[in-house]
């Protein structure tokens, strides 16, 4: 897609939001985008529509962008109204969501930019029709504490108080080999995770329309102190939606693993690949 990048303040810029068929347009009442007072619009595109509005140029030169994003509650907000007015063109119609902050200088090197790209809308759009994107995440069972209360248990020789307190003999041989036991029953532990993983996507796949596997979370991150195994997306059609839910109800009860699932979405993932 071909973005056009507006540099000259005090002009305007068509900010463009999603694609979607003509047959009617979609309701945009109500719906604000990123733009505060300017309504959001269709701009025709032969048998598609495109979902726009008018934005200052100024405030999306490079140098503001590239501002905005070191501003994390402001690019939130960005994020969300764009969202927004993806979701709601969705929910009315098959709709391709274009990347958040795609311009063009003006409707017409818009109509012409997104016209000669109306193969692969159309590609795109027959491809989700009546589809949704859905999430699942395994996790790794948690595993042991490696420090718990193990030197605590250590035997301790009688003798004078001096004595008492310090480890029977052979307690630091008997406590590295408690440490190899520990890694060996984490790494038993992991490689059962990664093969619950496995199982798991090749359940889903198989009611799936595609899929996606993802970069796993780490320890530490917004997921917590789980390790996660599988990170994956599926293109799944309406109406095995609930078929999904019991599929993974299933995996659950059957694995004992932590699995979750997220949806429906707008299916940003697999709007591309045509």
């Amino acid at each position: 897609m071909t973005e056009d990048s507006p540099e000259a303040p005090g002009t305007t810029a068509l900010y463009v939001y999603a694609v979607c068929r003509a047959d009617g347009g979609p309701a945009l009442d109500g719906v604000s985008g990123v733009a505060r007072g300017e309504p959001v619009r269709t701009l025709p595109l032969g048998s598609l529509t495109a979902i726009v509005q008018t934005v200052r140029a100024a405030e999306f030169t490079d140098e503001a962008w590239q501002e905005r994003l070191t501003d994390e509650p402001e690019l939130e907000r960005y994020a969300r109204a764009h969202h927004e007015v993806v979701s709601v063109v969705a929910a009315q119609a098959p709709t391709v969501p274009l990347p958040l902050a795609t311009l063009y200088t003006a409707e017409d090197r818009a109509g012409l930019v997104l016209g000669n790209e109306s193969a692969r809308f159309h590609t795109a759009l027959e491809r989700i029709a009546h589809h949704a994107e859905w999430g699942v995440k395994v996790y790794a069972a948690d595993s042991p504490g490696e420090d718990g209360d193990e030197t605590a248990r250590q035997p301790c020789t009688p003798g004078t108080p001096e004595d008492r307190g310090r480890p029977a003999p052979g307690a630091g041989r008997a406590y590295l080999e408690r440490r190899r036991n520990l890694r060996a029953r984490h790494e038993r532990q992991r490689e059962d995770s990664l093969r619950v993983a496995e199982t798991v996507d090749t359940q889903v796949c198989r009611l799936a329309k595609a899929s996606r596997r993802l970069r796993t979370h780490g320890p530490g991150t917004a997921d917590g102190h789980r390790l996660q195994v599988l990170n994956a997306t599926y293109l799944v059609a309406d109406h095995r939606a609930a078929e999904l839910e019991l599929l993974v109800k299933d995996l659950r009860e059957r694995t004992g693993a932590g699995i979750e699932l997220s949806g429906p979405w707008v299916p940003y993932s697999f709007v591309g690949e045509v």
